[in-house]
């Protein structure tokens, strides 16, 4: 099955790039750590409010609470494609790094990516 890649781009063949199955399940887990809630039209629940957490002020029950909220996204909209190990999450200045540790369901291959955003 092929998929787009994100962020959408054209590749060297001037048709839309696709993406592999395991870069796919990473581009849909970056969708949604940086996607707010209330942002999609038809799905207002979807995201995981991650980039308000530079704005929150900084502290161990913060950071909990995010892994937390996080790790419950991703279990309930990817819950099907990956099993999710670990997520840790960390924010500095304007800029938040999340690792997440997870595997990937059909083939039981274990992943680790890291996303880092500024705001």
């Amino acid at each position: 099955m092929t998929h787009f890649d994100y962020p959408y781009r054209i590749d060297g063949r001037g048709r839309t790039a696709d993406a592999g199955e395991d870069a796919h399940v990473r581009d849909l887990i970056e969708q949604l750590l940086f996607t707010s809630p209330g942002e999609r039209v038809n799905r207002p629940d979807f995201g995981s409010g991650l980039l308000q957490l530079v704005f929150a002020p900084s502290g161990p029950e913060l950071a909990a609470t995010t892994q937390f909220l996080v790790q419950a996204g991703l279990q309930q909209w990817l819950g099907d494609r990956i099993q999710v190990d670990d997520v840790s999450v960390s924010a500095e200045d304007a800029t938040v790094t999340v690792v997440v540790q997870y595997s990937v369901r059909r083939t039981q291959e274990r992943q680790v990516v890291e996303f880092t955003r500024t705001v």
